[in-house]
């Protein structure tokens, strides 16, 4: 009778560990590492190259991607020590509070922007990508994430890595459309990569998946055009900037 016991014991301690590693998370956190080449991406600014020297190579923020299978906010994560590089500021502390909470089941997103120390909240539908899946895997955060490439703005290059272990179909910085989850993320142009560093899979944090209030609401044609004014208000070619204006507000990354 005792081995019996412990044969089937046994056999049940299996078949749960099997369901386990078989079970798909439908909510939770996910923490992302988004990190800048500040070299490459400052080398045709005008900051000195004496500055450029002293300057670290990268600037490293961590984000907060909260989700359930419909819905998702994406939101810095809150430093408790400053950054002493020299061009943090402009690549992180300027952004703390943008963050974006989107619906998919509804197609909606809404985008929270800080600009010139006023936050804007701008409601838009979820921009497509038609993604390129290849055969390329990779291990991120302990799940094996497939490689996909996709295309925005028709010439900036997206290499994303998706798992489908994570139900959701999105990903940091509004990125979506993939089946299943993107855990890992660059974009060579931009000189930025985004990685999953940390995925608490069942926790609930479906009351922190809320579109931000504390902005002004972009409602109109009317509200818009002030808001690219702010964008275009030093620039003797308005109308081309105001098109890059508009690009940079409802586009991919915050």
């Amino acid at each position: 009778m005792k081995l019996a016991s412990l044969i089937s014991l046994f056999l049940s301690t299996m078949c749960f560990n099997i369901k386990a590693q078989e079970t798909f998370i439908p909510y939770g956190k996910i923490t992302f590492e988004k990190k800048v080449n500040l070299i490459r991406a400052l080398e045709n600014s005008n900051i000195p190259s004496e500055a450029m020297e002293r300057m670290k190579k990268y600037a490293i923020s961590n984000w907060e991607f909260y989700f359930t299978q419909n819905k998702s906010l994406y939101k810095q994560e809150k430093k408790e020590v400053e950054d002493n590089n020299p061009a943090f500021f402009t690549f992180s502390n300027s952004k703390l509070s943008n963050e974006i909470y989107t619906d998919y089941s509804n197609n909606k997103r809404v985008i929270k922007r800080n600009i010139m120390d006023d936050n804007y909240l701008l409601t838009d539908t979820i921009p497509r990508l038609e993604w390129k899946i290849m055969h390329d895997v990779r291990n991120i955060a302990g799940y094996e994430c497939r490689k996909a490439v996709g295309v925005i703005y028709d010439t900036v290059y997206v290499v994303a890595f998706y798992t489908d272990e994570i139900l959701l179909r999105g990903g940091p910085e509004g990125f979506s459309g993939l089946p299943g989850t993107i855990l890992g993320l660059a974009i060579p142009r931009y000189n930025t990569t985004w990685f999953a560093t940390k995925v608490s899979g069942f926790e609930n944090h479906a009351s922190k998946i809320v579109p931000a209030v504390n902005g002004k609401n972009i409602e109109t044609a009317k509200d818009l055009d002030k808001l690219i004014e702010l964008f275009t208000r030093y620039d003797q070619d308005k109308k081309q900037k105001a098109e890059e204006a508009k690009r940079k507000l409802y586009g991919f990354t915050l």
